[in-house]
């Protein structure tokens, strides 16, 4: 993908002394400053060495934020996150489900987002885990991986939960057990939705001391859980993993054009079967909503469950592979990422020097602008 014309970091860069003006609380504020300098001089970096012997090439290089928010951070942490969940997919079907939380929710995310998305969690896991054991519709363990993602297209707060389902459970006797019709069907969404509006509402209530109209709104509505159909095959899983993973409220590559103060951005607009459209917000309203899907200190927003979970998986994913006749993922150790020279394709690159933000030291700097002035065809020194 090419490099973005415009980045978050740029509304953040112009806005600097303002940052704390738009924001809710110091864990945003922080969260921002870090977004601001990634990959600049203040957060320092390092100049590596290509070790192809033709090219010899130093590079400069500014560390990055590492934030869990940041567009430019996310990348290797996704592939390194699906790779290590492809070696645990069954050859069973997966489906795709949806809890979202309706609007009148989000007064509560705002000043309690920790507890009231703990609770979102909590409850879409105890929905499909009951729904699992009843024999009435499977009568068998069940498993999850569950994603929260707070926000919409037009970076309003849209809390909800995406979760990747295996098409069936671990029966009392350790063996495979499919969902209705070899789990081309889950589970009734009407019910499983009345079950989680009931379920989600009763933990408010034990949680927040709020007017009974406000409970009153929240049954006047319907919930909808949604059900997707079941992938075509673990690739697909996998690409699925690939887009919903590490996503953040807003990549680069959406914004348009920075100009009068306002950022444009694409935006899909799903009342039109998600036709792209243009949505401009001025600055101020761009940071505030940014701001709304930065997550609590800590929180953690990718969660499994079930025979998925960490504690589970590694005793009962080999025995159900072998039931399937699966090879069981072999343990190996973390890959050595490489970084590529940039310049001649073919060389590796290695640390030769670490700086802080006081930057290089001036005769590294002499080294660099030095080789800028050597031709092309002859080695770096």
């Amino acid at each position: 993908m090419s490099r973005p014309l415009y980045q978050v970091a740029d509304v953040l860069e112009r806005n600097g002394a303002l940052l704390s003006k738009y924001t809710g609380n110091t864990w945003q504020l922080r969260t921002l400053h870090a977004l601001h300098k990634c990959r600049t001089a203040a957060l320092g970096g390092h100049i590596d060495r290509c070790d192809n012997p033709r090219c010899n090439r130093l590079h400069l290089s500014y560390n990055s934020c590492r934030n869990r928010h940041c567009p430019k951070c996310q990348g290797h942490k996704r592939e390194q996150w699906i790779r290590a969940r492809e070696k645990e997919l069954l050859n069973v079907p997966y489906f795709h489900v949806v809890f979202t939380l309706p609007d009148t929710v989000n007064r509560l995310c705002l000043y309690a987002p920790k507890q009231v998305y703990t609770i979102l969690f909590r409850t879409a896991w105890s929905v499909l885990r009951d729904f699992g054991a009843n024999p009435k519709f499977l009568g068998a363990g069940m498993g999850m991986v569950s994603i929260l993602h707070t926000w919409g297209q037009n970076l309003g707060l849209h809390p909800h939960l995406h979760c990747i389902v295996p098409g069936g459970g671990v029966s009392g006797k350790g063996k495979w057990k499919y969902a209705k019709n070899k789990g081309k069907y889950l589970f009734p969404v009407k019910q499983m939705s009345k079950v989680f509006r009931a379920r989600f509402v009763e933990s408010l209530r034990k949680d927040f001391d709020e007017p009974w109209t406000f409970y009153d709104k929240l049954f006047a509505k319907d919930w909808v859980v949604y059900a997707k159909r079941p992938f075509a095959g673990p690739q697909n899983v996998v690409e699925y993993l690939g887009r919903y993973t590490h996503k953040i409220a807003i990549s680069n590559h959406r914004i348009r054009s920075l100009a009068d103060g306002k950022v444009t951005f694409t935006a899909k607009d799903y009342r039109k079967g998600g036709a792209k459209q243009l949505l401009s917000l001025s600055d101020t309203e761009f940071i505030r909503r940014f701001s709304l899907h930065v997550l609590p200190k800590g929180f953690v927003r990718i969660r499994h469950y079930g025979i998925l979970s960490s504690s589970k998986k590694k005793i009962i994913l080999p025995l159900l592979m072998a039931e399937m006749g699966q090879r069981p993922p072999k343990q190996e150790s973390p890959p050595i990422l490489h970084r590529r020279c940039p310049r001649c394709k073919e060389g590796i690159l290695a640390t030769v020097f670490m700086f802080d933000g006081r930057g290089p030291p001036k005769n590294w700097i002499a080294k660099l602008k030095q080789q800028d002035r050597t031709p092309k065809n002859k080695t770096a020194q």
